[in-house]
């Protein structure tokens, strides 16, 4: 088969994958335990499911608007005005397939081949590939420190004439590290004075913990929306538990926003009708899901903390916020690949492999599943991993006797 070099340079989901990869085992009868996902175990709101539904009975089920219908738009509207303090306007609101896909027009509204996009090291594992879909060069930049933080310097440092754009993503997938308010200022300054593209990936701002605030993209601007090249994306998949639903937005200046709708005209036409109007619930409608699920979160979080506290030479940046934390586990195998294999093969713990997120060594490991996943996942990791742990362990009605170290 003739494919084409884009085709070929382009790497499937990692995290895709291994959910594919799960599901199989699963449906064998394999006693899998997944903390590799990304979608939370509470259901949608009722308001979502009884607004999609109102439309199913109807029957009518039809086109709608490139970038979506006047109420969703109405309902971002006022969710931008809650959560970033900022009034916009319908023609600065993009709905579309998902926050991927919001994203994925905004790159290829603004990239020429071989522009660069900037974003810090770890990153979504979908941000490389996505900018090579839009002709673009991807360039991640990791701290010398080794932290999670690159300074505003050490960006800067990696910008040139063509950067176009930079991508944060705040907090954030995979470590759940969230970026100071003097980062975000320096970079929204930084931006401005260089006319590039900034880019808030804003997918898990209320999925945030201790007291703390993620929505402070607007606070900073020094010039108009029309005038700014400051993107915000959302959605409702991780907030409402919606990732079926395949609906998210985006906003900007409108010039960017026409241009963003026609290409989606161009790709799939408008979001779908009951998604949107599911959305529309979900703004809309009562919000105690949305804390209720964040509550969960940083309980759970605080749970594997404490697990991951006996684990000798694992190190972990204490998430705040998101559904993952990103422990480096290089003390006991450096290649990420391996370990996550191995840990899949041996006891049946699905994790990602850090490289994907340009950290090898990591593991992300996803706490959005019950306490009983956390707390069972860990013990089987540490069983597998620590040579002082007891020398058998059950998985289901299967006995396990360490043999392999």
């Amino acid at each position: 088969m003739s494919l084409s070099q884009l085709a070929r340079s382009i790497r499937e989901s990692a995290t895709l994958k291994l959910n594919e990869t799960a599901a199989l085992l699963r449906d064998k009868g394999e006693p899998i335990i997944h903390l590799g996902g990304g979608e939370p175990k509470s259901k949608a709101p009722m308001d979502a499911v009884i607004n999609c539904a109102a439309l199913l009975n109807t029957g009518e089920i039809r086109y709608t608007a490139p970038d979506g219908i006047p109420a969703l738009k109405k309902a971002i509207i006022r969710y931008t005005e809650e959560h970033y303090k900022k009034i916009v306007s319908a023609n600065n609101v993009i709905a579309s397939g998902g926050a991927k896909q919001a994203l994925m027009v905004l790159l290829h509204a603004i990239l020429d081949p071989k522009e660069e996009v900037i974003f810090p090291a770890p990153y979504w594992v979908s941000y490389p590939e996505m900018v090579k879909l839009a002709g673009g060069v991807p360039v991640p930049v990791t701290a010398e420190d080794g932290t999670f933080f690159p300074t505003g310097k050490e960006i800067a440092e990696a910008c040139g004439s063509y950067t176009k754009a930079i991508v944060l993503n705040s907090p954030n997938n995979p470590s759940g590290a969230m970026y100071s308010r003097d980062f975000v200022q320096e970079m929204v300054e930084f931006c401005e004075k260089r006319s590039i593209y900034l880019i808030l990936d804003d997918i898990y701002n209320r999925l945030v913990f201790d007291g703390k605030s993620a929505a402070i993209g607007y606070d900073f601007m020094k010039v108009p929306l029309e005038q700014s090249k400051l993107v915000v994306i959302n959605g409702v998949s991780k907030m409402y538990a919606m990732t079926g639903f395949r609906i998210g937005w985006a906003i900007a200046n409108q010039p960017l926003i026409e241009a963003m709708a026609t290409i989606q005209s161009q790709q799939t036409s408008g979001p779908s009708s009951p998604g949107q109007w599911a959305a529309v619930g979900a703004l809309n409608g009562v919000q105690s899901s949305v804390e209720s699920l964040r509550v969960t979160l940083e309980n759970n979080r605080n749970v594997m903390m404490e697990r991951l506290k006996a684990f000798d030479g694992v190190k972990v940046h204490k998430p705040e916020g998101t559904f993952y934390c990103f422990p480096d586990f290089s003390a006991y195998m450096k290649d990420s690949q391996k370990l996550s294999n191995f840990l899949l093969e041996k006891v049946r713990v699905v994790t990602v492999p850090g490289k994907e997120f340009g950290f090898e060594g990591h593991l992300r490991l996803s706490y959005c599943g019950t306490i009983r996943d956390v707390t069972e996942g860990l013990d089987r990791i540490k069983w597998a991993l620590d040579p002082n742990s007891a020398n058998e362990l059950y998985l289901g009605d299967r006995k396990l006797v360490r043999d392999w170290l």
